[in-house]
């Protein structure tokens, strides 16, 4: 009886933990589930040593958290953010781009930024492909070893994350530090998603 009790209370603490990590990612647009995680225990007066909630429990609390109480707003917000990241995706075409991140899982929370994988020779490539646009960027610090580069620019106030990985990665399959596999989308299968002129999602 004494396992079950504090099985009961081990589950209920991670569901606490994810439900106040959902609404500071929502709310206030933390990107990084780990840093939600910490915020959440804090906020909770817990201490570091207690069990964490998964990145699939967070996810799945966000889901809902953004359903109940940010409903059209949230996927108005998404619907923008996925139409820059496509009129983004256009311009780098020649570096095979791919949306990726919450952007294309719908998880975006209002101050999101837009991550898309590219996939070259060089990083140097794109560097100077952006130099002769005039398109302003700053070199930011790579979340994966794999990453050779990541160049981040703003877009109608939106941060945009280009990451730039060799060619040959193209064919590698990404995961996430829960394990998930990290899902990425060429421009095509993005426009999918959007909305058609009578808020059907277009087809084609």
């Amino acid at each position: 009886m004494g396992r079950q009790d504090e099985g009961s209370r081990s589950r209920l603490q991670r569901a606490r933990i994810a439900a106040v990590a959902a609404r500071l990612m929502a709310e206030d647009g933390i990107a990084d589930i780990a840093l939600a995680r910490r915020k959440a225990l804090r906020n909770l007066g817990l201490p570091e040593t207690a069990e964490m909630p998964d990145s699939n429990e967070i996810d799945a609390e966000l889901r809902a958290y953004q359903s109940l109480f940010q409903g059209q707003e949230h996927g108005a917000e998404l619907d923008d953010l996925r139409r820059k990241a496509i009129d983004l995706m256009v311009i780098l075409q020649p570096f095979r781009p791919y949306l990726t991140g919450s952007v294309l899982d719908g998880t975006a929370g209002q101050h999101a930024e837009i991550d898309i994988q590219l996939f070259v020779d060089s990083a140097k490539d794109v560097e100077i492909f952006l130099l002769n646009r005039r398109m302003d960027y700053r070199h930011s610090e790579p979340r994966s070893d794999r990453a050779e580069a990541v160049f981040t620019l703003c877009l109608d106030d939106t941060v945009c994350n280009l990451v730039v990985y060799p060619a040959q990665a193209e064919r590698v399959t990404f995961k996430t530090r829960g394990g998930k596999v990290r899902r990425r989308a060429r421009a095509d299968a993005v426009r999918k998603l959007l909305p058609g002129p009578t808020g059907e999602p277009e087809h084609g």
